[in-house]
């Protein structure tokens, strides 16, 4: 094991590696409830997309583990599950054709891992679009969490307003959250978790939470079950092409972040990057497979990076805690079905997402505008992808307009004509 991991030369050892993973673990568990939280109400029958995401938790877990010798957990994406759900109520479809737009960009993604295409890409893109897209889904997350606990409702007048507060479930969002948050500046490790029980403990006494068990055996896992004939009748290459766009984000900033913060960065770059990338895609694909959205390294694996994690074993413990997960799906589908449990750790990540709206310069308009229309449009117009969208045009326009049309990648006035034509005669 030592040997294996190569945990001498990472000057770690196997009770510090495994004390990491479980760290990691905890502060990213609330996913397996999250998830099919999310993908359940958007029609996914919950059993499949349970076992979904903790299979392609495993698998992208283990390879990043066993392949990259990294303590980096892999699960799908926050954010990416809020979009599938935008996508079947937008767009009208069936979360057959949903799930075959994930397949299709998990597919070139994985193909992408093996060129160059991918640094050329996030390259290309200004950081302020990839700050917008970032800050713009924190918001969107935050906003389905807000709606879900009932704390804003729609109204006739104002399109939004605030609910009412002493409804049981929404009071009980609310109290959740303040749990939660003090949690959270307390800096207690899995507060996400922890507060999501804790809600859950009230949940069952105030008979808001039924319980028919705790412990069974896994579900049957469901395969192909996706419509990939239904992307093209309903043209959703957008919607692939942002599936895509943010899992590429997602997982390299991610990756890039907790190596740093790990010391295994060398001379800039991460070492076996593409075995890393490879991790996330081929998870990505097999949940598609099973029926969640793509999986994107987790940001939540610097928790067990401050805890001394420095190798693989620290992501094996990681995957071998996800599957021991698998036997708990009773009480996870009964935690799932209360949105009050679920809201306050939607809301609380869409805030962890603002962070790198620091690095926007907001003294230059032409920087700062596009940034500002992603963060506007996408929480407004319950999309993602026109979010993206606004801002792949706003920004080469504004950039051309000032005279600074040479400081634009080629690439980004391609993708800017795209979504200015995508959204004219075929809008999201």
């Amino acid at each position: 094991m030592e040997q294996f991991f190569k945990l001498n030369e990472a000057n770690t050892d196997t009770k510090t590696e495994l004390l990491a993973g479980v760290t990691t673990f905890v502060t990213m568990a609330y996913i397996i409830i999250v998830n099919p939280s999310i993908l359940s109400a958007a029609g996914v029958p919950f059993d499949q997309v349970f076992i979904a995401t903790i299979v392609s938790a495993v698998v992208g877990t283990l390879i990043m583990a066993l392949f990259a010798n990294y303590p980096i957990a892999i699960a799908p994406g926050m954010g990416m599950n809020a979009y599938f759900a935008s996508v079947v109520a937008t767009h009208g479809v069936t979360y057959q054709t949903a799930l075959g737009a994930v397949f299709l960009a998990s597919l070139i993604f994985l193909l992408l891992a093996f060129t160059k295409f991918r640094e050329v890409l996030i390259e290309a893109i200004p950081a302020p679009l990839k700050v917008g897209i970032t800050a713009g889904i924190g918001l969107f997350v935050a906003f389905l969490g807000l709606r879900m606990s009932g704390i804003v409702v729609a109204d006739e007048a104002t399109y939004v307003a605030l609910g009412d507060l002493t409804e049981p479930g929404t009071a009980l969002a609310i109290i959740g959250l303040l749990i939660t948050l003090a949690l959270t500046v307390r800096h207690v490790k899995g507060a996400l978790f922890l507060g999501m029980f804790i809600t859950a403990v009230l949940a069952y006494f105030m008979d808001m939470l039924h319980v028919d068990g705790i412990v069974s055996l896994p579900p049957a896992p469901v395969f192909f079950d996706f419509d990939i004939g239904g992307v093209f009748t309903h043209g959703l290459y957008a919607v692939v092409f942002t599936f895509l766009l943010i899992t590429i984000f997602d997982t390299t900033g991610t990756m890039i972040g907790v190596a740093e913060q790990a010391g295994l960065m060398k001379d800039g770059t991460l070492p076996r990057a593409n075995v890393a990338l490879t991790a996330d895609a081929v998870a990505s694909t097999v949940g598609a497979t099973l029926g969640s959205t793509p999986s994107s390294a987790y940001v939540e694996s610097s928790a067990g990076v401050a805890a001394g994690g420095r190798t693989g074993l620290t992501s094996l413990m990681v995957a071998g805690l996800f599957l021991v997960a698998l036997f708990f799906s009773p009480i996870v589908a009964a935690i799932s079905s209360v949105p009050a449990i679920t809201a306050p750790a939607l809301i609380i990540v869409g805030s962890y997402m603002m962070s790198s709206l620091s690095t926007v310069k907001w003294d230059e308009f032409d920087e700062a505008f596009p940034t500002f229309a992603i963060l506007l449009t996408m929480p407004l117009t319950s999309s993602i992808a026109t979010g993206i969208a606004i801002g792949f045009i706003m920004y080469p326009a504004l950039k051309l307009v000032g005279g600074k049309g040479k400081d634009v990648h080629p690439i980004i006035y391609v993708f800017g004509l795209i979504f200015a034509l995508q959204m004219i005669f075929f809008p999201m």
